[in-house]
């Protein structure tokens, strides 16, 4: 598992491991019953505390992505797809939500932003059959 830590980044450190470790449980890359490395090896190979590298395993337990036995470490958990769909959508709404609010800033009718909308989804989908 390959984590890469931006110092220079506004995000916070935990963050930025929960957000790379579940893009990699999301993707497939890491995947249902994989063993995590230990807190403690994490936060030494990254070069952090392990108070930082524990809320970020803390944070992907709370959300269902992983679970802890006792003395043996840190698992990914079985996807809930329906769970990952859900938090998908949720994200799209916030994008949708901000690009509604833009172009009603811009001047933007919903036509003209529905027709934007229906091009881009048209590409999407042609370039997903290719």
């Amino acid at each position: 598992m390959e984590l890469i830590i931006r110092n220079v980044n506004s995000q916070p450190i935990y963050d930025q491991i929960y957000t790379q470790i579940k893009a990699q449980i999301v993707s497939g890359a890491l995947g249902p019953g994989e063993a995590l490395p230990s807190i403690r090896a994490l936060a030494k190979d990254l070069k952090i505390s392990v108070i930082t590298t524990k809320r970020a395993y803390d944070e992907l337990e709370a959300d269902g992505l992983l679970y802890t036995v006792a003395g043996k470490g840190c698992f990914v958990a079985e996807r809930n797809m329906e769970l990952i769909r859900e938090q998908h959508l949720k994200e799209l709404e916030g994008h949708l939500s901000a690009a509604a609010e833009l172009a009603k800033n811009c001047g933007v009718s919903r036509e003209e932003l529905l027709d934007m909308l229906r091009i881009l989804t048209e590409e999407a989908y042609l370039h997903e059959r290719d």
